[in-house]
């Protein structure tokens, strides 16, 4: 699959995040890519990699095929709007990484283009997102070409844009769950006599090791959480406690709020 030229429009966490995961992962070499945003000294550091850095949108679209949207929800349909007489069809790919802005949205401002929405997370710098894709318009090539393309930045999977809503809350709201999850294990680590940064380790490392096992293994959680629950164990112990406080209840109350809030505002 030939290389592409890439332009991301919006430098910001996840812009910049993409931007980092597509140069470490070798997917791109940092020259292909260009990153735009207003205040460009946030990209330092990805300038030094060679990255392209530009504040003119629109040039950065005319010298790219890949167009990486990531723009903040509120502007999106405003600067594409200004940018609407650079995209081309036959040359451009539309790749949103925007929340809330679908797919009806994105063909209303750029007609007959082919349009890609991705919903990564910021794992993406670290090539460990999950990044969920669905598409309009777009060739079984390009198709291909998006997926591998995130596919060096973690894993894919290919989703109804019905449910883009909810890959949101679970994939990338996940991310702060589940580091939510760690820091309230490393306190309680260090209430039981660990250091910070010990606690902070075996805390992280065991999260990891955990995910590994369901990824790897292809298994349901219970099967593994019996095997470490025995008879009269600690670690039963602690579980039935975590479930009587509401330990899943909340998880499972905290990813539907946060599901109602994309959905209803």
């Amino acid at each position: 699959m030939s290389a592409k030229k890439i332009a991301i429009i919006g430098g910001g966490n996840l812009g910049s995040a993409i931007a980092q995961g597509l140069v470490k992962s070798g997917f791109s070499q940092p020259a292909e890519i260009t990153i735009t945003k207003r205040n460009t000294s946030t990209l330092s550091e990805l300038k030094a990699a060679g990255v392209q850095i530009e504040t003119d949108n629109a040039k950065a679209i005319r010298q790219s095929e890949v167009i990486v949207v990531a723009l903040k929800p509120y502007n999106v349909r405003e600067v594409l709007q200004q940018l609407k007489a650079e995209f081309d069809p036959a040359k451009h790919i539309l790749i949103s990484v925007v929340t809330g802005v679908s797919i009806a949205d994105l063909s209303h401002i750029v007609p007959e283009m082919p349009l890609v929405r991705a919903m990564p997370n910021t794992a993406i710098a670290i090539q460990e997102s999950i990044t969920c894709i669905c598409a309009a318009n777009a060739s079984e090539e390009q198709l291909r070409y998006v997926k591998t393309m995130f596919d060096q930045l973690g894993a894919t999977v290919s989703i109804d844009e019905k449910l883009m809503d909810a890959a949101t809350v679970l994939g990338a709201c996940g991310i702060a769950f589940a580091l939510r999850f760690i820091r309230a294990n490393i306190q309680g680590g260090i209430e039981i006599g660990f250091d910070v940064r010990t606690a902070s380790l075996i805390a992280a490392q065991t999260v990891k090791g955990a995910a590994e096992l369901l990824i790897r293994e292809n298994r349901h959680p219970e099967e593994e959480i019996d095997k470490v629950t025995t008879p009269k164990g600690c670690t039963i112990a602690g579980l039935n406690e975590m479930e009587h406080q509401g330990f899943s209840s909340s998880l499972i109350k905290g990813i539907s709020t946060s599901y109602n809030k994309i959905v209803k505002g």
